[in-house]
């Protein structure tokens, strides 16, 4: 390893400085029918992410994640979570941020989701729900490859 890549590798700084729930929303629109109902769930889950840029080196990185399950053709609940993290990130080339802010940090919050998700569809009355574990540098990159898609010149047409 050259002495340039040791002081570049060195330079490097990323803590995480606090993780919070920013918001969350529970909803059991169609109770206490729902509760009649044989519990044959279907659920969807809906992940996002947005960052923030607090100063230099900070960012305010948020999860959000949806999940709408329903029995037969009614929604038994709908569970919102707005799970975020400050984040110092320092001395990193400009092609790796991306992958840090979209994927790495995420892949931290998550957990937190997870947890706060499951506690609340407990505590409305359902059958404890965990999430399964996402690989957020897969999503990442379907994300990068879907803008390069977006953003490539459409094709000449042939005259």
């Amino acid at each position: 390893m050259s002495e340039n890549t040791q002081q570049a590798e060195d330079s490097r700084k990323f803590d995480l400085q606090r993780i919070f729930t920013k918001d969350l929303s529970f909803e059991t629109p169609n109770s206490p029918e729902v509760f009649t109902l044989e519990w044959k769930p279907e659920s969807d889950l809906t992940l996002n992410s947005e960052v923030n840029k607090l100063g230099d080196n900070a960012f305010e990185v948020i999860l959000s994640v949806t999940v709408t399950t329903k029995i037969e053709d009614k929604v038994a609940y709908l569970v919102e979570v707005n799970q975020a993290g400050i984040f110092s990130i320092g001395g990193f080339p400009n092609e790796e941020m991306g992958p840090m802010l979209g994927a790495y940090c995420p892949n931290i919050l998550f957990p937190y989701a997870r947890e706060v998700v499951s506690d609340l569809v407990v505590k409305g009355g359902f059958p404890q729900l965990l999430l399964t574990p996402v690989n957020f540098d897969h999503l990442f990159a379907q994300h990068m490859q879907q803008q390069q898609a977006n953003a490539a010149p459409p094709p000449e047409s042939a005259h």
